[in-house]
């Protein structure tokens, strides 16, 4: 059975798409960025403050499904320059137990919704 996972506290889906789709005790998070769902505006001043609202959204996801990052299994990082990508990864790494983290990989795109500098997506597993 498919249930549609839906929050205030994520933003709203920007095309046909939902926020996350639980199956099952497994939760398939659409991929987040950075805007702010209290305000609707997209944060961009830097990339860790723009990582960080990233993650924020994805935990608003978790959290809507009863889920914590401790139960993520897969991550799959999407950034629009590799320069980026220790920066990105030290913020990311705040929402993860180095022991648990869960599988991932990191991948340089050409353009991102919004104009954004990272996207990520997540599955977790109750």
């Amino acid at each position: 059975m498919k249930t549609i996972i839906k929050t205030d506290m994520a933003p709203m889906p920007i095309g046909p798409y939902n926020q996350g789709i639980l199956v099952n005790n497994t939760l398939y998070a659409s991929g987040q960025i950075a805007i702010n769902p209290a305000t609707n505006e997209l944060i961009s001043a830097n990339i860790a403050d723009e990582t960080r609202q990233v993650m924020e959204n994805l935990a608003a996801v978790l959290d809507a499904a009863g889920m914590l990052f401790s139960d993520v299994v897969k991550c799959s990082i999407f950034i629009s320059n590799m320069k980026d990508f220790g920066t990105i990864n030290r913020v990311y790494s705040t929402y993860f137990d180095d022991k648990n983290a869960p599988a991932r990989e990191t991948v340089q795109v050409s353009v991102l919704p919004k104009q954004v500098n990272v996207e990520i997506s997540l599955i977790a597993v109750a």
